[in-house]
């Protein structure tokens, strides 16, 4: 799920994503609450909750939000209160730290690597990446399917050249970190930098480029 709250772009709305819209959609409004859904198979796509802000304390956000154990209950009840079954959990930020398992020749590429990332608790995820700086063993950021990039670009499940990828090994400068290399290349971590698994730290990483903790020369 991928919250969003932004006043100023949008109005008091949280928007919740569940995922990508692939064919017709519809949708059913109660009260506050608008529902999406995939019109054949009716998964839910999306949620929007009008007048959220200040019952959720949202009014000073502009961008993804992480909910609170609190503001998931309250969003919840005004679920619940609508007449709809939907219901939501706290989550983490799908931007977390990874290794970089295995790494082979794209078969229909001559620039592209299939790759198999670590994310921690026993996952691993196929990705494709073109990363001129690819390689085994290196400790990466990974945007898992339903991640939402600074640019406010959201990642699925995809395929590249026929091959499935399950989210993207990203570059400092799609993290859009001080001093990051306006070119492809991923941003390859400190090896003590965070564990597996764990969401990326954006405060801990603004000084990476400035302290000189990031090979650029590839």
């Amino acid at each position: 799920m991928i919250a969003v709250y932004n006043q100023a772009a949008v109005g008091d709305i949280l928007m919740l994503t569940f995922a990508p819209a692939t064919g017709k959609v519809a949708q059913e409004t109660k009260g506050q609450v608008t529902k999406v859904v995939d019109a054949e198979s009716q998964q839910t796509l999306g949620i929007n909750i009008e007048g959220a802000g200040a019952a959720l304390a949202l009014t000073d956000q502009a961008g993804q939000v992480f909910l609170t154990e609190s503001q998931v209950a309250q969003v919840n009840q005004i679920l619940q209160d609508a007449g709809f079954d939907d219901a939501i959990a706290v989550e983490q930020s799908n931007l977390v730290v990874g290794e970089v398992v295995s790494m082979t020749a794209h078969p229909d590429s001559d620039h592209l690597h299939v790759t198999q990332a670590n994310v921690g608790n026993g996952e691993s995820l196929q990705i494709v990446s073109g990363s001129p700086n690819m390689q085994e063993g290196i400790r990466v950021v990974v945007a898992k399917p339903g991640s939402m990039m600074p640019s406010g670009a959201i990642i699925w499940d995809g395929a590249l050249r026929g091959v499935p990828s399950a989210g993207m090994i990203v570059s400092g400068r799609e993290l859009k970190l001080p001093g990051a290399p306006d070119k492809p290349g991923a941003l390859v971590l400190p090896a003590d930098f965070g564990q597996i698994g764990q969401a990326f730290d954006f405060a801990a990483a603004q000084s990476l480029y400035a302290d000189g903790l990031i090979d650029t020369n590839y």
